[in-house]
């Protein structure tokens, strides 16, 4: 069956994410069955980290500010996260359903795909602990249109 979204729920999502007077500064898009959808949303990246667990696929929408104390601005990434433990059907969809996300998450301009979380790092950004290893995650990074 095809994979669908439901964009009118994902991009209420995605903009409580780009709104600098919200607190919230991740969200996950999930599956729910062959639908993707919003998932949990918060506004501490552990939190995040939390729902990246061995058995599930899902993309997370992040906000994370850079500068110093008079110039602060807000970057944003497409993260799609595979756990090791997805089966590899469900992986192969994954690739192809991320253009669906991206429909909704827009201004896209960088692409990596780290091999262990200690390389989803920036120097403005919360270090994510080495010993957690993945199989796959990418990350897009995002500018503000």
């Amino acid at each position: 069956m095809a994979t669908k979204i439901d964009k009118e729920a994902c991009r209420a999502a995605y903009n409580l994410v780009r709104d600098d007077g919200s607190a919230v500064i991740w969200v996950t898009f999930k599956y729910d069955g062959s639908t993707i959808v919003p998932g949990e949303q918060g506004a501490e990246y552990q939190h995040f980290i939390q729902q990246c667990t061995d058995d599930v696929r899902l993309f997370a929408f992040v906000r994370f500010t850079t500068g110093d104390a008079m110039s602060k601005r807000s970057k944003f990434a497409l993260i799609t996260w595979i756990g090791e433990d997805v089966s590899g059907l469900q992986r192969a969809k994954t690739g192809t359903d991320k253009t669906l996300v991206k429909e909704v998450v827009q201004s896209q301009v960088a692409l990596a795909q780290p091999k262990k979380w200690s390389m989803l790092w920036w120097s403005f950004w919360v270090r994510i602990p080495e010993e957690r290893s993945l199989s796959s995650v990418s990350v897009s990074l995002l500018r503000r249109p």
